[in-house]
């Protein structure tokens, strides 16, 4: 956990607000499906637009895992050299 003036980071409130995310944008999903016959065409860009979003992030909080386990692999190697 990162603490800097004003400012904490843990991997579980970085889950966290993934996951309220995640929710929101399934429930945009289930409202628009309940609606489509009202649907538009920008509300279904949009909705892309947001769904790419959510995989960007998912991305890069897998990415930012796999930095961390490298970092502790690494570490526990080195410890065994010695």
């Amino acid at each position: 956990m990162t603490n800097l003036p004003g400012v904490t980071l843990s991997f579980g409130s970085l889950i966290s607000a993934y996951k309220r995310l995640q929710s929101g944008l399934v429930q945009q999903v289930r409202a628009l499906a309940s609606k489509m016959s009202q649907a538009t065409p920008g509300s279904f860009i949009l909705l892309q637009f947001e769904m790419a979003q959510v995989t960007q992030i998912g991305e890069s909080i897998s990415n930012l895992i796999s930095q961390v386990n490298s970092v502790i692999s690494n570490a526990i190697r080195n410890q065994k050299v010695q």
